[in-house]
């Protein structure tokens, strides 16, 4: 006997799994491969066949199938389980970008829903309404495009909407990376030079000139300790790093922790240069006169070299905050004397002092493979960057100096 067809109330033929009920709404249930029940439901059967044949092709293509209800946020939960590699302070980092500015916004999208444009116009968003530089929402888009990866290797998505989209919004907008750029020979010796010479700040020339001398990372120059340092021989043993973050285990809190170099490269030696001895020689005396001795005690490590007057280790924000001090009191002074074309200091942080050296290492014309050993560079294209650069401006600076000094040759 042949099987009677189903209708709905306008009399359409339903197919098998298909049914209307009273209210009107259509529904579709089928049996998944987990072996459980599933349902999805449309106000038209057009709409419903349409999601029918998104099934049909999610099964083709292995989807899962609580895909369709899945989150962003969701699958943010999944990544936090099973990501794994990662140094403690970078997946704290990487966690708070993600709460902070995604969470409440595409995070709250069903997977299968989050299309390129919401991503672009999600990038968007922050720059315009939230004010974010680049660097910033590059930080976003390296989690949440770690997170979409894992959702597509999981099967939740085919594709990962947010693939190119960073390179979309910085050609779209003319963005790039914030360069950091070196301090001038001039601008240095003013720097160095003014430390030395103004008591109110000559407590930092130690530091400072020691981060300007090595090419240290700031957290590997503050993590310092003094067994770390080879007087006689010369040398600075750079074999771990002093982070600031909040630990995974404690909310809304942060301290200060050690760890491993950033790579197995950070791991070196650093030749010291005669005026970083000095440094040194003076940090340590300053304390002796102060009578400063290092409390601090972090993951078992003490007597740290760098303190501050409590006798802690130095935050990174507060050598920042510092040179942004020193560098404005500096220019008031040189500004009041009224000098025709003076030099002055550019906003700058602690990193540019790392780059600094680095300038000065390429314009000494010190091999490459040197410099990348010296700073720690992974990549040697890194170090190609800085040298680049450095050599680029050098280059600038010799053809102006040969047509001042030669300018009658070329006029012909």
């Amino acid at each position: 006997m042949k099987a009677k067809k189903r209708l709905d109330k306008d009399r359409k033929v339903l197919k098998r799994g298909e049914s209307q009920r009273k209210d009107g709404i259509y529904d579709y249930r089928w049996t998944g491969k987990d072996g459980k029940r599933h349902s999805v439901y449309a106000g038209t059967l057009a709409e419903l066949r349409m999601l029918e044949e998104q099934i049909e092709r999610d099964k083709a293509d292995g989807i899962k199938v609580d895909a369709m209800n899945t989150t962003l946020n969701d699958m943010y939960k999944i990544w936090c389980d099973v990501k794994r590699g990662l140094k403690d302070n970078t997946f704290q980092g990487y966690k708070y970008y993600y709460e902070a500015f995604v969470a409440d916004d595409l995070g709250q999208m069903r997977l299968q829903a989050i299309k390129k444009t919401d991503v672009r116009r999600f990038y968007n968003k922050l720059v315009d309404e939230r004010g974010m530089k680049f660097n910033s929402v590059d930080s976003v888009h390296t989690v949440v495009h770690q997170i979409l990866n894992l959702a597509v290797e999981d099967c939740f998505i085919r594709i990962n909407p947010s693939d190119n989209a960073l390179k979309e919004l910085k050609q779209s907008r003319n963005m790039d990376t914030e360069k950091r750029h070196a301090l001038t020979v001039d601008q240095q010796k003013l720097f160095l030079t003014y430390l030395k010479t103004h008591r109110q700040y000559s407590h930092w020339y130690p530091i400072f000139a020691v981060m300007l001398g090595t090419g240290m990372r700031v957290g590997e120059a503050t993590g310092l300790h003094w067994c770390d340092i080879d007087l006689e021989a010369g040398e600075i043993d750079v074999n771990h790093t002093l982070i600031y973050y909040a630990h995974r285990d404690k909310e809304h809190n942060c301290f200060f922790g050690i760890n491993t170099p950033k790579t197995k490269a950070g791991e070196r030696v650093i030749p010291m240069l005669d005026f970083v001895k000095d440094a040194i020689q003076q940090e340590k005396t300053n304390q002796e006169l102060q009578n400063i001795s290092c409390k601090a005690v972090v993951d078992g490590y003490t007597d740290f070299i760098f303190l501050n007057r409590f006798g802690n280790v130095q935050h990174q924000g507060t050598l920042n905050k510092a040179i942004r001090r020193i560098s404005r009191d500096c220019n008031d002074e040189i500004l009041e004397r009224g000098e025709p074309d003076p030099v002055l200091l550019p906003r700058f942080s602690c990193h540019n002092l790392r780059h600094t050296f680095a300038t000065r290492l390429c314009e000494s014309g010190v091999n490459i493979k040197v410099i990348q050993e010296t700073l720690g560079h992974k990549d040697i294209s890194t170090t190609m960057d800085v040298y680049a650069e450095a050599t680029k401006d050098l280059k600038r600076r010799e053809f102006g100096n040969m047509e001042l000094t030669n300018g009658d040759i070329w006029n012909i």
